[in-house]
């Protein structure tokens, strides 16, 4: 099913995953694990991670094909312009076809380990619109992600440029936005509300992830090109005695999060799981869906 008619087949929210593909044979029993664990859950779909510059991309399409086999879930697959030439995607899609995989989220990727430039790194789809005018123009039926960025993508600083760049993939056919992580849902609706100023009406659907510990609240602000952490979470979370303490924070901070983004009736809300499911269980059960 297209993610597009998942968003637009109900009013209440959905709910989705993003996992990424392990590196070390042993961690996949570990993940399936995971999934199994988040299923009864009923996400509406889940979605699989590249890592920079293509790098895990035999294991995405792995991984990609054996949830849809064994799960029957709905799959996104994340697809990058780095590194990529259009026969391989083609050739990508083409497989995604023959296994009934018909989402994808196109993004410009990161620029790999060793390569100095991003230029370098560019073969065939310099930004994220031309994967997408592609994939539209020799897929027809897939269905597009995009990313989106509510404290602003670091590469372009005027805002209302970026909205112009979003719009453009969302005129070559994209079907909906998936966000960065973000800490305070102000940013969030401050971006949606000029999204509808730029003429923007496709669904956005809010990135969260949960703090889990102090280390990593550092490099959760990486992984998200720069996230700004509320003075209230960051201080709380210094202060925490331990880890557990530090879980514990990011969960309710998360809880209150998605629960007041439900109770704005946005179409959707997925979670960043980084492959465990103790903190996004724990935030299921704290909120209110009704």
């Amino acid at each position: 099913m297209l993610v597009k008619d998942i968003l637009s087949s109900t009013d209440a929210p959905v709910f989705s995953f993003e996992f990424f593909p392990p590196k070390k044979q042993e961690e996949w029993d570990k993940l399936f694990e995971t999934i199994a664990t988040l299923i009864p859950l009923k996400p509406s779909y889940v979605s699989i991670t590249y890592g920079a510059g293509g790098s895990t991309r035999e294991r995405t399409h792995n991984l990609v094909t054996r949830i849809q086999k064994e799960t029957g879930l709905t799959v996104v697959s994340h697809l990058t312009c780095i590194c990529s030439g259009r026969e391989e995607i083609a050739g990508i899609l083409e497989l995604y076809r023959e296994h009934g995989i018909t989402n994808v989220l196109a993004l410009r990727g990161d620029k790999p380990p060793g390569i100095a430039t991003i230029e370098e790194a560019i073969k065939d789809f310099p930004h994220a619109i031309d994967l997408v005018r592609f994939i539209r123009n020799r897929f027809p039926e897939m269905g597009i992600g995009v990313a989106g960025f509510p404290e602003g993508h670091p590469e372009t600083p005027n805002r209302m440029k970026e909205l112009e760049y979003l719009k453009a993939k969302i005129d070559a056919g994209a079907d909906y936005i998936v966000t960065q992580l973000f800490f305070d849902n102000r940013d969030y609706f401050d971006y949606v509300e000029r999204c509808a100023f730029a003429g923007i009406t496709v669904p956005i659907i809010p990135g969260i992830m949960p703090v889990t510990t102090a280390k990593g609240i550092i490099r959760m602000s990486e992984l998200a090109l720069g996230s700004r952490i509320p003075a209230h979470l960051l201080r709380r979370v210094l202060d925490a005695a331990d880890d557990r303490e530090v879980a514990a924070i990011g969960i309710d901070w998360a809880t209150r999060q998605v629960q007041e983004l439900i109770d704005h009736h946005v179409r959707g809300i997925h979670f960043y799981t980084l492959n465990l499911a103790e903190a996004t269980l724990k935030i299921f059960r704290n909120i209110s869906r009704s």
